[in-house]
């Protein structure tokens, strides 16, 4: 077989196409990482999936915040407890639908149990399909519901960065716990203004009281845990 050799970009071509890219009316996907970043979000956990590569798209384009891969949904939601047990932030799910969404719920109802922070971004298919039985859809609220302390769907671009917000809130107050945000795809493809969600403060510390000993104990650990 004929070997095929691929050449370089030249770096000229490469700015133009960053330009190009940056010059890209903004999207619900983009206005919603740009809401985590702006809330303090460094890193979240997730699995791709049909219903939320828009927010793949953005979040690979946007480069502010870490992505870390996992190999089953559920492990994405124990993955980000872990994380908001030791860095003592609200742990940050992306998961696709369907079957994605519903694999999560034993890690939300973990959360719930343990009083752990996490924000689960579930997508959903087109706005227009939802009560359909369409391709991967499922009832990711109806499910939801029982195990998290607030979920909620998104329903139009404009409202992405006071339901962001809220989110965080909710699972960072009070007695801490899981919530979660359906994202419909047409909403997160659907072009926006540029004019962003205000800066926000870092993500909320949840509450000391409530916070398992070993959220406090493992920065402060000098062995390796195994």
């Amino acid at each position: 077989m004929e070997e095929i050799t691929v050449e370089p970009m030249a770096p000229e071509c490469m700015e133009r196409v960053v330009e190009a890219v940056q010059r890209k009316p903004q999207n619900g996907a983009a206005r919603l990482i740009d809401c985590l970043v702006r809330h303090g979000v460094t890193t979240v956990f997730g699995y791709p999936g049909g219903a939320v590569l828009p927010l793949y798209d953005a979040l690979h384009i946007d480069g502010r915040i870490r992505h870390v891969l996992v190999r089953h949904e559920q492990a994405a939601l124990h993955a980000a407890e872990a994380y908001a047990r030791v860095t003592r932030t609200v742990g940050v799910v992306l998961v696709t639908s369907g079957p994605g969404v519903a694999n999560t719920i034993s890690g939300l109802l973990n959360a719930m149990s343990d009083s752990i922070p996490l924000l689960c971004i579930s997508g959903q298919v087109a706005s227009g399909s939802i009560g359909t039985d369409a391709f991967q859809e499922c009832d990711a609220l109806g499910i939801s519901r029982p195990v998290t302390k607030w979920c909620h769907p998104i329903r139009h671009v404009d409202e992405i960065p006071q339901l962001v917000s809220k989110a965080l809130a909710v699972a960072s107050s009070g007695r801490p716990g899981p919530v979660l945000l359906d994202f419909p795809k047409d909403i997160q493809a659907s072009p926006c203004s540029d004019d962003r969600a205000a800066p926000g403060s870092a993500v909320a510390r949840f509450n000391k009281r409530f916070a398992p000993r070993t959220a406090i104990s493992l920065p402060r650990s000098k062995k390796r845990l195994t």
